[in-house]
């Protein structure tokens, strides 16, 4: 009799399942891994992790799904290509533009398809979530909005401080094994530490505000 009550209490406060629990590991996990590696070894092998566990991360979406999934795969192959260009070219900027241009692509591109009337995430959760065209639309203009933001707040942090030497805290020098911190590493706490809660944040909140607009999982 409880087990129903519990089931619905942790689906009031975490309303995702569990592909799109899977989505936000494959996003996090990356950027995750890319932070402990780089400050225990370096740039280099923090971008390798980065790619590592990125094409991991695909791979398992692929085998629990048992199909691509558009946003996480996509979002993986621009990660790739500006991982890979940083390998190339020895600069960590194009890990950090990567977040820039995705992000104001994406906005761009829910923008355009709100001016059409075409909701990007309908065709892409569909199968997942059943919103009315209202609830599409509020969908869409919101992450629009929040992604645009996030991408002036990438390239702000990133063009920022892109030559700060700051002191490490004496509390995080143990996880940090560096006295002084650069650019880089100030802007992978700024994405770990600030983005990644914050998105989980709004997308939580998102999904909880449109609960209104949600259709019966048998409606056409």
């Amino acid at each position: 009799m409880g087990g129903g009550n519990e089931m619905s209490d942790v689906k009031r406060w975490y309303p995702f399942n569990g592909e799109q629990t899977l989505n936000l590991v494959s996003e996090i996990g990356p950027i995750c891994t890319m932070f402990v590696v780089n400050f225990a070894f370096g740039v280099e092998a923090g971008v390798w992790s980065l790619l590592g566990t990125t094409v991991v991360a695909l791979v398992a979406s692929l085998l629990v799904l048992r199909r691509p999934p558009i946003m996480p795969f996509i979002a993986g192959a621009v990660t790739v290509t500006f991982g890979a260009l940083t390998l190339i070219t020895g600069d960590p900027k194009w890990v950090q533009i990567k977040v820039t241009i995705f992000n104001a692509l994406v906005a761009l591109l829910l923008f355009g398809g709100l001016m059409r009337g075409k909701y990007f995430f309908e065709f892409v959760f569909g199968n997942t979530f059943r919103y009315s065209e209202r609830g599409w639309y509020l969908l869409t203009r919101n992450v629009a909005v929040f992604f645009f933001f996030t991408a002036v707040a990438n390239e702000a942090v990133r063009l920022g401080f892109a030559t700060a030497e700051i002191p490490c805290p004496k509390t995080w020098a143990w996880l940090m094994r560096k006295p002084i911190l650069n650019g880089l590493d100030v802007w992978m706490i700024f994405k770990l530490f600030i983005v990644m809660p914050v998105t989980t944040i709004y997308l939580v909140w998102q999904v909880r505000y449109l609960q209104k607009y949600r259709l019966p999982a048998d409606t056409k």
